[in-house]
């Protein structure tokens, strides 16, 4: 039973992490009842009030009111996920928005190609006028290396491609597994790059351009960041404890950042064979999931700075945040059983946009070179296995290294009765010291 006890309270933590610290008491009070209210009269008025003899206005009009009742439902009846910061009302929404994503791709999933083309035609009329045939053309000419040439690839998906990573760096914060995703992504374009023609990349723009400077310059500022929030002291205050109007402001600013700051630690020289692949898995089902951005871009044919594109690109990174802390608490803490529901109904939508990809693509998928493919998952598994248990290797390297110093400056403080430089010595001594000094207290006390 306490076993048991266990397992559900580390699971409801990171599914429903309570708020530790409230400043503000009327933003954490239900106020259902009042919310309510409201939302029936916007309703009323919104349905009564606006003119509705436009067919196409009446239909976005009521799908953006179903929109906004399920938001409104999701903040009433979801879990907050594993973050509270700014609002947990915003993870909730965030978790709210990914069921009704995954509600439309499985709709979407049983329509024919043509229906479901005429639905994004329909969202966006001038997406008739765009083939995928029209977008430039890549890889060409690569022996023409001139200066010109590599900054005119410097553009806006260069930086997206840059804060992207630095985004992923902040998610894994590991530096094998980061890389490990940044190498196996460019054998991912040169494995489907006769499906993908923005896949066809000249060699200097894939080791030079991608790998060291958006990915590399990326994973850098990414972990710089993890390592500044590490090692920030988290002391809160709350806004009526601040008296100075600069103060407050300084405050309400901060609650757009983390509440507090876990070490992650995804590999252990100890670690059991099921995280082990584990980790593998979460390797490949990235892949996956970066795959899914360029197949439905190609195959529903959207320009890559449509909005529907972006709107979708961002909307995954607010979905993966939550997601790849269920999956670490999953993967590392044995008391949890259960994977969290942010992160299983990702791991649907991962799956659910393969699945659209390849119903509405079999012309594309039809050209497939069946040899590229096995290549590339064997290429895949074997270089993850290799990276992840290289990383093991090196953690158990390190930790032993480290405990070999430890026993080597304990023994020299044993023979020569000085103070140890190693913090563990430190830490015992002074806990030790500590203990003498409350045992004189109790005796002059009791005296």
């Amino acid at each position: 039973m306490v076993r048991r006890k266990e397992c559900l309270d580390s699971f409801n933590v990171i599914n429903e992490r309570p708020v530790d610290d409230i400043c503000l008491d009327i933003f954490y009070k239900p106020h259902t009842i009042t919310l309510l209210a409201v939302s029936i009269t916007a309703v009323i008025y919104t349905s009564f009030v606006r003119d509705d003899i436009n067919v196409d206005d009446n239909i976005w009009t009521g799908l953006w009111c179903v929109l906004f009742f399920f938001l409104i439902i999701s903040v009433l009846a979801f879990p907050n996920g594993p973050f509270t910061r700014p609002h947990p009302a915003i993870w909730r929404m965030v978790f709210g928005l990914s069921v009704m994503y995954l509600l439309s791709l499985l709709f979407l999933l049983f329509q024919n190609y043509k229906t479901a083309k005429g639905i994004f035609l329909w969202l966006d009329p001038k997406l008739k006028d765009f083939h995928i045939d029209m977008d430039k053309e890549y890889g060409v000419n690569c022996s023409d290396l001139s200066t010109e040439k590599i900054w005119s690839h410097m553009d806006v998906f260069a930086i997206g491609h840059f804060f992207g990573w630095a985004l992923k760096a902040m998610l894994v914060r590991h530096l094998g597994i980061l890389w490990a995703m940044s190498i196996m992504w460019e054998v991912t374009e040169i494995a489907f790059a006769h499906l993908l023609p923005n896949f066809v990349e000249c060699w200097w723009d894939a080791i030079v351009l991608d790998i060291l400077l958006c990915n590399g310059l990326g994973i850098w500022l990414g972990l710089k960041i993890c390592k500044c929030l590490e090692m920030r002291e988290y002391k809160w205050v709350s806004v009526k404890d601040i008296r100075s109007t600069s103060g407050k402001l300084k405050r309400v600013m901060l609650q757009f950042t983390p509440g507090s700051w876990t070490h992650v630690r995804w590999l252990d020289p100890n670690c059991t064979y099921m995280r082990f692949f584990a980790l593998c898995q979460m390797v490949v089902f990235w892949q996956l999931s970066e795959l899914n951005t360029f197949f439905l871009k190609h195959i529903f044919e959207m320009p890559p700075s449509h909005p529907i594109v972006g709107t979708r690109l961002i909307f995954l990174c607010f979905m993966v945040a939550p997601s790849a802390r269920q999956y670490y608490t999953f993967v590392t803490d044995p008391r949890c059983k259960r994977l969290g529901t942010q992160c299983w109904v990702y791991g649907a939508i991962m799956i659910t946009e393969a699945l659209v990809c390849i119903k509405n693509g079999k012309e594309l998928f039809g050209r497939t070179q069946i040899v590229n493919i096995v290549l590339w998952l064997l290429i895949m598994f074997l270089f993850s296995i290799i990276c992840v248990y290289g990383c093991v290797l090196w953690h158990k390297y390190f930790n032993d290294t480290v405990d070999s110093s430890n026993d080597n400056s304990s023994n020299h403080v044993g023979k020569n009765n000085h103070c140890s430089s190693d913090p563990k010595g430190m830490v015992n001594s002074s806990s030790q010291n500590s203990g003498d000094v409350k045992q004189r207290r109790k005796s002059k006390s009791a005296k």
